[in-house]
């Protein structure tokens, strides 16, 4: 029933993202489709749905403009970063930016999150506080991110520490959501947020490891790329591991010919990938804890089922 009812509601967010984003300027609504149906995991309009549902929520209709918006404020950021990272690339397609040029795909990255507001008005201030705080703590990761890969200093305490603004942040805020319209206890949508924090934190780990050993093909972008800019988990690798007590470093030469090519052999040898995984295994521990407040349903265990997905994903 449970799996019914996703799938359902699944297809009422993908038929919700694609229908808000109409416009009478045809270039943005065909940019804004452009990346608005090429895909994605869509793990965080998923988490708002179980969350929802696990709470205890009946009308899952109700709750579709929710979890939409929630995506859609990946979605903006997505084009923002395919600009700052000069991609070309994105989930198979090429890139707004690539495609549109610079100014047209900042337009379109700024209407996306206008029709954040557009979808969230009708539930009122408290449920709008919340997304409206994920979104400047992930405009605040970004920003120490940036900052820290031009400096060169990323260690692991600043690499903790932008994961969980720019990635943990709108995940724990995607399950807080669900949670408190179904009319959860604040016990179960604190829960809710515990779970799905640490599900963010495992979402970005694993990512980051991708970006060294994941398939381009799969991923539908280049590999590399994070690291090459200085960022991710396994760039505190790159940098010597300041404030890593397990010291790990690359062997990596930036001097050889493709140095890209270099750096992510190097950490593969290095045993940084290893650390990561656990690092992940960690957060994904810590995640199906905090579900041991959530009374059982077939719902929570989706949410289980969930973390081993991320866990396990390959793209």
């Amino acid at each position: 029933m449970v799996t019914e009812l996703m799938q359902q509601g699944m297809t009422a967010v993908e038929e919700k993202l694609e229908s808000v984003v109409a416009s009478d300027i045809q270039l943005l609504e065909d940019a804004s489709l452009h990346i608005v149906t090429s895909g994605g995991k869509r793990v965080r309009p998923r988490v708002v749905l179980l969350a929802y549902l696990a709470a205890g929520g009946q009308d899952l209709d109700s709750v579709i403009p929710m979890a939409a918006a929630v995506e859609m404020v990946h979605t903006a950021t997505l084009v923002h970063d395919d600009i700052n990272d000069h991609s070309l690339t994105r989930r198979g397609k090429v890139t707004v930016h690539a495609r549109w040029g610079r100014t047209f795909a900042l337009l379109t990255g700024d209407y996306l999150f206008t029709k954040v507001y557009e979808l969230m008005a009708p539930y009122g201030v408290e449920p709008n506080v919340m997304i409206a705080t994920a979104c400047t703590r992930l405009v605040e990761g970004e920003t120490l991110q940036a900052a820290a890969a031009k400096s060169g200093s990323m260690d692991r305490e600043t690499y903790k520490q932008i994961i969980s603004l720019k990635t943990a942040s709108l995940f724990e805020a995607s399950a807080k959501l669900g949670a408190w319209l179904a009319g959860g206890s604040p016990e179960i949508v604190e829960a809710m947020g515990t779970y799905a924090y640490n599900l963010g934190l495992t979402f970005q780990i694993v990512d980051d490891i991708l970006d060294i050993i994941g398939d381009p093909e799969a991923m539908g972008k280049p590999v590399g790329l994070d690291l090459s800019q200085g960022r991710g988990v396994l760039s505190v690798a790159q940098n010597g591991g300041a404030g890593d007590e397990e010291g790990v470093t690359a062997v990596a030469e930036l001097e050889e010919p493709d140095p890209i090519k270099q750096m992510l052999a190097g950490l593969r040898n290095s045993g940084a990938v290893e650390i990561a995984r656990l690092q992940a295994e960690e957060t994904g521990s810590r995640a199906r804890r905090a579900l041991d407040k959530i009374p059982p349903s077939p719902a929570r265990d989706e949410l289980v089922n969930l973390i081993e997905a991320v866990l396990n994903r390959d793209h």
